[in-house]
């Protein structure tokens, strides 16, 4: 998918859309209940004495792990709980696009593995097509130099959280799916591993299954990244590698 196929809605369906969202007092609601869980949220860190292992975490408030009840509950937290010998730096920040993760990445040490979980900001933002691929690849390039396993790990299809309405939704889908076709294309290229969140409405569970939403309806919720966390660990084939660090 090259950066002109970046979707666009009509001017008007746009202006339509952005009055329905900043309006509806469920909408506004919701805006706020994302502001406090961010406000609450915590990035999780290890550091045991006896570490086998050593991860990176870079990215957005998925990486912080907005929306679970406690930091030990985000995918960090339950990274941590499997693997008490695994060191765990963890740079996230609330509201960072890939082009804020670059920052994350400076340094020289090595990693066993890096995670980096963005783009969710990129496509709500509505952040131009062709900066955010160039971002993508210089966090890809750097996130490379750091350790020889990285770990792309974008949101899923954001247009499928509650937090958003129509037709707006549907443009976030657009947008979101034409992220994750950047993010596998710079892995590929790069040698890292892709792991693949995005699902259309009828396949999501995020959509079919009640309770994985934090109260927000964008964030996950304690089930969420559970969900999150298996998937990880399935496409990454993460067990063997971890293993050391149980």
């Amino acid at each position: 998918m090259t950066p002109a196929s970046w979707p666009l809605l009509p001017v008007l369906a746009l202006a339509t859309a952005a009055v329905v969202l900043v309006t509806s007092g469920c909408a506004a609601w919701r805006i706020g209940q994302a502001a406090e869980l961010a406000r609450r949220s915590e990035p999780l860190q290890q550091t045991p004495a006896n570490a086998t292992l050593r991860l990176l975490i870079v990215g957005d408030s998925t990486a912080v792990g907005t929306g679970a009840s406690a930091p030990q509950a985000s995918l960090a937290g339950l990274l941590a709980r499997d693997h008490p010998r695994l060191r765990i730096d963890n740079r996230a920040r609330d509201g960072a696009t890939f082009a804020d993760v670059v920052g994350q990445l400076a340094g020289s040490e090595r990693y066993d593995l890096v995670l980096v979980q963005a783009g969710g900001n990129d496509v709500i933002r509505l952040r131009d097509v062709e900066a955010v691929g160039a971002d993508i690849e210089r966090v890809t390039t750097l996130a490379r130099a750091r350790s020889d396993r990285v770990l792309l790990m974008p949101a899923g299809n954001v247009g499928n959280a509650p937090f958003f309405f129509a037709p707006v939704s549907w443009w976030m889908t657009a947008r979101a799916r034409t992220l994750h076709g950047l993010v596998r294309a710079s892995a590929g290229r790069h040698g890292a591993v892709y792991v693949n969140l995005f699902k259309d409405k009828a396949d999501d569970p995020f959509v079919t299954r009640p309770g994985l939403h934090a109260v927000d309806g964008l964030h996950p919720s304690d089930a969420g990244y559970r969900l999150w966390f298996d998937e990880l660990m399935a496409q990454a084939a993460l067990a063997p590698v971890l293993a050391p660090a149980r």
